[in-house]
């Protein structure tokens, strides 16, 4: 009752708290409860935020776009560079510059999230000046135009780095055994002895077939895009959807925890259905198995 009513609960006759309790249907039977949520959802209604006083539709709307830019921008970019890096890093298997690269991809990879943003912060920020501390714009500047686009690209540079730096860990694994596993099949081999250019074979032959476990692991990431970043918006106080939902649960706010929740388990199922349809296309060999 305090997080509907506030402070004042106390104070409430009998009369005024049953009246809080049925203007948001907390007196039905929890049967009764459970329908009617399930059918706001699917009406589009999230219900209201106990501690934001207002629809949780609005809030998820307000916040959504931000933790899509940043973790959409830090998906694609730490994509790129694991690919790259792994492809790499196999292609040169046993020398000085793999076991350095695996090592510190190692190290990279034990390292905390929130640790990782504060150093970020301490050195980039608190300390030389040269970036925002925290948020996802400056407060009460009232850019409009190329000047908010900067702004924002700003506050955008170490939350970004920092998840960049924490997701392209998984990429380079896996594209570094995937390349392992492709060098070694006869194709591959055949190729080399045919006198092939090694650029040709690296990009054309073993690369393209290398990617079919990181484009699964690709798909696979996009939904937990929404609440992957969690720890780094908190860290940087970034207003996106994770950072909403530390303030949910810190606030004991319900219909918002169980709203973000949900919203997060539907972008996963929806991911790892479009996964299990895509992943036939990129590898024509699943499909005829499974036939």
């Amino acid at each position: 009752m305090m997080y509907l009513a506030g402070e004042e609960v106390a104070y409430l006759t009998t009369a005024e708290r049953e009246a809080i309790l049925e203007r948001h249907g907390l007196n039905d039977p929890l049967i009764i409860q459970y329908g009617n949520y399930v059918k706001s959802i699917f009406s589009g209604d999230f219900g209201y935020s106990f501690q934001k006083k207002q629809p949780i539709v609005e809030l998820i709307q307000e916040r959504i776009p931000w933790t899509l830019l940043l973790a959409g921008l830090s998906l694609v970019i730490s994509t790129i560079i694991g690919v790259l890096l792994g492809a790499l890093s196999a292609w040169k298997r046993g020398t000085k510059a793999d076991v350095n690269l695996l090592t510190f991809m190692m190290f990279l990879s034990a390292m905390p999230s929130f640790w990782i943003g504060m150093i970020l912060v301490s050195i980039f920020a608190a300390q030389l000046g040269w970036l925002p501390v925290f948020g996802g714009e400056t407060s009460w500047a009232n850019y409009t135009g190329w000047d908010r686009v900067l702004d924002v690209g700003r506050h955008l540079i170490l939350p970004l780095v920092t998840l960049v730096l924490l997701s392209v860990t998984n990429t380079y694994m896996i594209m570094r055994y995937s390349m392992l596993n492709v060098l070694g099949e006869d194709y591959i081999l055949m190729a080399k002895a045919k006198g092939v250019k090694e650029r040709v074979i690296k990009y054309k032959h073993a690369m393209r077939n290398a990617l079919l476990p990181v484009a699964t692991v690709f798909m696979l990431s996009l939904g937990f895009m929404l609440g992957g970043a969690t720890v780094i918006e908190t860290v940087f106080a970034y207003p996106g959807l994770g950072r909403l939902m530390f303030e949910a649960v810190i606030s004991r706010d319900y219909p918002l925890i169980q709203a973000t929740f949900l919203i997060i388990t539907f972008t996963v199922v929806i991911a790892n259905f479009l996964a299990d349809i895509l992943y036939p296309l990129l590898d024509p060999k699943v499909g005829r198995g499974n036939g």
